[in-house]
């Protein structure tokens, strides 16, 4: 066996999005598949060793508990709690007082783990930052902001009448409501150019409810994200991905730099507005911390 061994934990539909999207690239030399169903597990493993067979690729797939993580290069967490989601605003911190509990379950678990974590669970920088607090976790990172740069690349794209790769800019922030374009260091082509701002945020605004609309959830995009993000942390590749880390007190979407496999904040340089923007995302995330369910027991503050 050649290859990362990765642990996913969740087999709902972003689950099986992200794990069909690893087996299907071969990323992993085994990828192990954790949930709270067992029948949901075994059927997603089946499936999943069809793909791998199927499509060529040398990745083997197995059904696995918890305790098999600490055995993982990696771990994808992709749990969702059953509820129904009924916030007109913010839409994403809907789940937050019911995944919590299950996610800080997972971590005290994970104690002492010393891989990488990639949360995906909305809301995904309140459950980035609780998972590093409760697990103690050094290599954390929350999915979300890169999810939103790359549709901001592309939208931005078909403004321009230009090719994706031409276009360079980022979103950080807080994956949601409180995203902060940083209209002002993006460039086409090489060079500046005028973003329509509005019309832009607007669209991104739009884009999660138009696929959900069309097939219930957003997975494909998060799947995306994830091959990207563990190909940069598992020193595969390097390059830049925007996750949400430690900044300001809470987790928050920023650009990392990977080189081998370690990460460097490469915040560019922000407007003044901006700048407000991103300490009231920050602010908000810090208040909308304090109100997750109690008692939570954490690691750390």
């Amino acid at each position: 066996m050649s290859g990362p061994v990765v642990g996913i934990v969740g087999a709902g539909a972003v689950g099986q999005a992200v794990a069909t999207g690893l087996v299907a690239a071969g990323l992993p030399g085994r990828l192990v598949v954790v949930a709270r169903k067992a029948v949901q597990v075994q059927g997603l493993t089946a499936d999943l060793q069809d793909l791998a067979l199927t499509a060529g690729v040398s990745s083997r797939v197995d059904a696995g508990e918890v305790a098999d993580l600490h055995g993982c290069d990696a771990v994808v967490i992709a749990l969702r709690t059953d509820f129904t989601n009924t916030a007109a605003r913010d839409i994403r911190r809907g789940g937050a007082a019911a995944n919590a509990p299950a996610l800080a379950a997972l971590a005290r678990e994970l104690r002492g783990y010393g891989g990488t974590v990639l949360v995906v669970t909305n809301p995904v920088d309140l459950m980035a930052r609780l998972f590093a607090d409760v697990s103690g976790c050094s290599r954390v990172f929350g999915i979300g902001s890169n999810l939103d740069s790359a549709r901001y690349r592309l939208l931005l794209a078909r403004y321009a009448r230009v090719s994706p790769d031409l276009v360079h800019g980022h979103v950080i922030g807080e994956h949601g409501d409180r995203a902060v374009v940083c209209a002002s260091t993006t460039t086409v082509g090489g060079g500046a150019f005028e973003v329509p701002v509005r019309s832009l945020v607007a669209h991104l605004q739009r884009r999660p409810a138009l696929i959900r609309d069309g097939i219930g959830r957003t997975r494909c995009g998060p799947a995306g994200a994830v091959l990207s993000t563990l190909r940069k942390a598992l020193g595969l590749a390097d390059g830049v991905e925007e996750l949400s880390v430690p900044y300001a007190g809470v987790f928050l979407g920023i650009p990392l730099r990977f080189t081998a496999g370690t990460p460097q904040g490469c915040l560019p340089p922000l407007t003044l507005s901006e700048r407000r923007c991103l300490d009231a995302a920050a602010s908000s995330l810090r208040d909308a911390y304090t109100q997750l369910p109690a008692p939570i027991e954490r690691t750390a503050t």
